[in-house]
Order: structure tokens, then sequence, then C-alpha cells
């Protein structure tokens, strides 16, 4: 089946190499703004804000205010918005309401581009996102984050298809592996869905052991990977500039006969 490839600024998700996001994480407006800077300097094709890790991210007022100046650093780069919940492997937590709201907040602002919303905040939360992002012309990545284990196949697949049917412009999963065959698993799923589904997606298997799924997205059917600059935000992601090579690497040889 071919995949719909998801437009954001000049970026196209799902074509070519895997695009390299690099999340900005901080607890302070400075820590947060010199984040931006360093990540801008490696070149990514988008950003994400961790808005989670933010001192003030219950205040949609100071949080909006931060998002204009990330967008004057960022320039033409693509943001996507992400409230890591606690739950999930984030920094805070949030009543659904709040979340809700924050969210819609930094959709109306006109600074973000793209918001990730959690699939287990709840149907209705997921469904309310991503109708105001989209008359607001904002993509969106749903998610399900899971630091324990590794589900099944099947699960994963039934998880990406709800994402898809909620709305979501792109389904993301992020597991642990606790062996080799849970990472073969997840590739095993990412390749299903680049048969079978009408969306891109972004996968990964977390950690060391789950690096190989951070760099073989134009293989298996991942359109995004993450890498550092700087802190990390999750397990197993690598410096950008050096994930970038190893992609550049992969892709100039994939397609020799």
């Amino acid at each position: 089946m071919e995949q719909t490839v998801v437009r954001i600024r000049t970026l196209e998700i799902g074509s070519g190499m895997p695009k390299i996001c690099v999340p900005v994480v901080g607890k302070t407006e400075k820590e947060i703004l010199e984040g931006a800077e360093r990540a801008k300097a490696a070149k990514p094709d988008l950003v994400e804000f961790r808005v989670d890790w933010y001192e003030e991210a219950a205040d949609s007022k100071k949080v909006v205010a931060l998002l204009e100046k990330l967008r004057k650093c960022l320039g033409e780069l693509p943001v996507l918005f992400t409230f890591r919940s606690s739950r999930e492997g984030g920094e805070a937590a949030l009543s659904d309401g709040a979340y809700q709201s924050l969210n819609e907040a930094a959709i109306a602002s006109g600074f973000v581009d793209c918001v990730d919303v959690e699939l287990f905040s709840g149907d209705a939360v997921v469904k309310a996102v991503v109708a105001a992002a989209h008359s607001n012309h904002v993509k969106v990545i749903a998610s399900n984050h899971d630091f324990e284990k590794t589900p099944a196949a099947e699960e994963l697949l039934a998880r990406l298809q709800k994402m898809e049917a909620l709305g979501a412009d792109i389904p993301k999963i992020a597991v642990m592996p606790q062996s080799s065959k849970d990472v073969l698993t997840l590739l095993t799923v990412t390749e299903s869905w680049k048969e079978t589904g009408k969306t891109p997606v972004i996968t990964m298997s977390m950690a060391g052991e789950g690096l190989i799924s951070r760099l073989c997205g134009e293989i298996f059917g991942s359109a995004v990977t993450f890498g550092a600059a700087g802190k990390s935000s999750a397990p197993g992601q690598i410096d950008a500039e050096e994930l970038r090579r190893i992609l550049e690497i992969i892709h100039q040889n994939s397609n020799r006969q």
C-alpha cells in the first residue's frame, strides 16, 4: 500500500531517508533556549520541544510565551510540541483536562507545526486534540511508549491501527526490549505497517539493545528517528550528527544492485 506523505513546512515525512528529530529539554527558559540553539546547530530536520521538562509546563500562558521565543530561535525548522506524561516516561503529570488544554493552547499559538498526543490519554482527548490541530493546519503524532517491555506484535499493530483510526497523521510506538527477539518484534511490526498502513509510522526499540531500530528506518519503514544534541530525552539516543552520517551511508548503499 502506498502511504501518505506528511508535509510539515518544507519537510516531507514518509519519503526518502528517515528524518532526524532533535529533542530540546530543560527546566528553565534559559536552559530550553540554550538547548534550542544546540539543536539548531546540529542541523536536524525537525525539533521536538519536550515541555514536560519545563518547570512552568502547567502554565499555558508561560508555555506559549516560551514557544514564541523558540520559534524566533529556530526560524523555519518544524517544531513538534510534546508533553510526555510520567506514565509514559516523561518528567511530569497533568490531569486529562489540563493535558488537553495545554496541547490546544500550543496549537492555537501558531508557533508549533506538530503535536504529540498520547494514545492512552483516552479516545476523547485524542479526538479533541486531533480536531483542534487539523483545524489549525497542525499535524498530529499519536504515540505510545512502554519503558518496561515490548508487547506482542499483534498488540503493537492494534495500537498503531487505533492511532490511525483516531485521525493521527503519524502513529508512533516506542518500546523497551528485554532481548534481541524483542527488537525483531518491533522491526517486524514496522515492516508490516509499511505494507499495510495508510500513514507514515515512527517506531523504535529503546536502550542500547534497540539502537539498530533507530538506524534502519529506511529499510523497515520508520519515517523519523531521534538524535541528541546535548542531553538526550530517551535511552538509546545517539548524537544527531553521528546519526545523520550513519543514515546517509545506509541511504547511499541500500539501493545498490
